[in-house]
């Protein structure tokens, strides 16, 4: 399954004001509600949050690319394909 580690560090280092600050907060906040709503979960694995998605294609429409280790990735290629190489 596709994931990334979430590691907030800074969402609103540059903001110069208040408003912006809150105005990158909500644009977060509709982020993860979309997320959320599409079947993204959050999995907290070895004190690490992980952002996880069982829809593969999904998860990379959204941008992201998993960290998952390449022998992982290799088989769900070759689980979905050709069970051989």
């Amino acid at each position: 399954m596709p994931y990334f580690t979430w590691k907030e560090q800074g969402l609103t280092a540059e903001c110069a004001s208040l408003d912006a600050m809150a105005s990158r907060f909500e644009e977060a906040a509709q982020l993860m509600r979309r997320m959320a709503s599409e079947g993204f979960r959050v999995e907290r694995i070895e004190g690490m949050q992980r952002i996880t998605h069982d829809d593969e294609a999904l998860f990379g429409a959204y941008g992201f690319i998993s960290e998952e280790s390449p022998v992982q990735q290799l088989d769900l290629v070759l689980d979905e394909g050709n069970p051989t190489p």
